[in-house]
């Protein structure tokens, strides 16, 4: 019984023992790794550099915080203004753009975004769509996908309280008002929900970039030895058709086509 009692005991402390080392392990590494960012105290910071006109330390500290807390329309067009005021207008076009993408009806990001588009050096005339698809466009620009399913929602809701008014009501009139404004909510939702995806596809697929090499020959092939069509230059917006390699295929607004190394554009 004794030895049986003393083996537990042994046992007992080898575990304890495994548990010590494993704390001294975990700790060891919280220490050896670099202290959390405190977001709050460095958005501070950047905007007090900004303020101070140190336009490059406010750059450094929005890119730490979105690094390693996340992205938002605010960071991203915080980011874009020091990029302006440092005069790296590619830079900012894509923070604006990158704004835009999560807040569309931002509408200073966007004035700012054409502030910064007129810096570059490409003037490339889009081709003009159908009056129709820019009003669509338009209003699909006016909310966020988050918004637009709210949107969703709301009419939803109010569809299924028509749709209670028309069953239950007594009144033809109140039934017959019922009915027609159920139709009209659930139309609306309808449209909502139509933004509403399309505004997450652009999130989810991303297919925009913006040239960031100071030039780039564009050629007919994806290879070096492909035909020089035309060059770009950095703050260039360009629509990503596809890759192969380490070549991607754009098409401009004006509808030219080519190819162009990967490592010259970046992604909205």
């Amino acid at each position: 019984m004794r030895k049986i009692l003393f083996a537990l005991l042994g046992a007992i402390l080898s575990i304890g023992n495994l548990f010590a080392q494993d704390s001294l392990s975990v700790a060891a590494d919280a220490a050896a790794q670099p202290p959390a960012l405190d977001a709050g105290n460095a958005i501070a910071q950047a905007r007090q550099s900004y303020d101070a006109a140190d336009f490059s330390q406010a750059i450094t500290l929005y890119e730490e915080v979105i690094a390693q807390k996340g992205a938002s329309a605010p960071l991203y067009y915080n980011l874009g203004c020091a990029y302006f005021k440092n005069k790296e207008y590619a830079r900012a076009i894509l923070n604006f753009e990158r704004s835009l993408l999560l807040d569309p009806g931002n509408d200073d990001a966007r004035v700012n975004l054409q502030m910064a588009q007129a810096q570059t050096v490409d003037k490339i005339e889009s081709i003009t769509p159908p009056v129709f698809v820019t009003w669509s466009n338009a209003l699909r620009d006016c909310f966020s996908a988050v918004t637009w399913s709210w949107f969703v929602i709301g009419f939803f809701l109010v569809f299924l309280v028509c749709a209670s008014v028309y069953f239950f009501g007594r009144k033809p009139a109140v039934r017959r008002a019922g009915f027609y404004l159920g139709l009209l909510s659930l139309v609306l939702a309808a449209v909502a929900w139509f933004y509403a995806d399309a505004q997450n596809t652009r999130l989810q697929y991303r297919d925009h970039a913006i040239v960031m090499a100071p030039t780039v020959t564009v050629r007919s092939s994806p290879a070096d030895s492909g035909t020089q069509l035309f060059t770009l230059h950095e703050g260039t917006k360009v629509r990503l058709r596809s890759t192969l390699g380490e070549w991607a295929e754009i098409e401009l607004s004006d509808g030219n086509v080519g190819w162009l190394p990967q490592s010259s554009v970046e992604v909205i």
